[in-house]
């Protein structure tokens, strides 16, 4: 039996599940797992020579917390030493975890085999049984910054690409970046 890390004992404690717990599990029970494994699996390194790869498992679950996230390699890296229920999620304990390497591989391992766009069928198949739907999207970060308070450019006229917002009670004039 392996021993339990601080972080995993006081994980165990928590009081309440936060919004990422609930969405990992949900997640967990409503994505065939199983069958993105075999659809992948006959491409799979077996590890017979180098370093074993990580389990293909893992390695999916790894993938898709950095679709759901929209992390970059590194940032996936981070997650899994930082966050515990990601790593609960995949599967890992903090004494051995993947690499940015090792997720920048993968990713270009599925890539390459065409398996991207395959898996992204499957889980759609699946929800569509369950009365629910997966998109691709993006998230647009606005950020307010300071501006002159004028809504007119040089020319007299307003620019049109300038908005204003109200944060609290405090009217900021910018355009969004």
């Amino acid at each position: 039996m392996d021993q339990i890390t601080f972080s995993e004992a006081e994980y165990q404690t928590k009081k309440r599940k936060t919004r990422r717990e609930v969405f990992l599990e949900r997640m967990d029970k409503l994505i065939p797992w199983k069958q993105l494994e075999k659809k992948v699996a006959r491409y799979y390194p077996k590890g017979q020579t180098g370093r074993p790869p990580y389990p293909l498992p893992t390695m999916l679950r790894v993938h898709c917390m950095q679709l759901f996230y929209n992390l970059s390699d590194p940032a996936m890296e981070d997650a899994l030493y930082e966050i515990e229920s990601m790593r609960h999620f995949a599967g890992l304990k903090l004494d051995r975890l993947p690499d940015e390497t090792t997720i920048l591989k993968f990713r270009h391992f599925l890539e390459r085999h065409g398996l991207g766009k395959v898996l992204f069928k499957e889980v759609n198949k699946h929800l569509e049984k369950n009365g629910l739907m997966l998109r691709e999207g993006s998230i647009v970060d606005a950020t307010i910054i300071s501006a002159p308070s004028s809504t007119k450019n040089e020319s007299g006229q307003r620019d049109p690409e300038m908005h204003q917002t109200k944060k609290g009670n405090q009217w900021h004039f910018g355009s969004a970046t």
